[in-house]
């Protein structure tokens, strides 16, 4: 019986996190990331994993809404997705 891996990314709209989900749905991963919210929609790097036929139906890629520095957020993704493998890609975009 073959367990399917579930990822999940934080920075997956970034250079390598777009690249490490689109690796990662091609080997038949669940990926799951984490994306904050801002004034823009900044998913332009996954834009195409979206549009691909395979990802969104057999839906294999969710985004959730988080914040790195919540601690708090990030143990309520992490208990929700239950993921097999966390890769940290993510970054503060502004540091005071």
């Amino acid at each position: 019986m073959s367990t399917k891996k579930v990822a999940l990314i934080t920075g997956i709209t970034g250079q390598d996190g777009s690249y490490l989900a689109e690796f990662l749905l091609e080997k038949g991963y669940e990926v799951h990331g984490i994306v904050r919210r801002s004034s823009s929609f900044n998913t332009g790097r996954i834009e195409h994993l979206y549009k691909n036929p395979q990802a969104h139906i057999e839906g294999n890629m969710k985004l959730h809404y988080g914040d790195l520095t919540d601690s708090t957020c990030l143990v309520k993704i992490i208990n929700e997705v239950k993921p097999s493998e966390i890769y940290n890609l993510g970054a503060q975009s502004h540091v005071k």
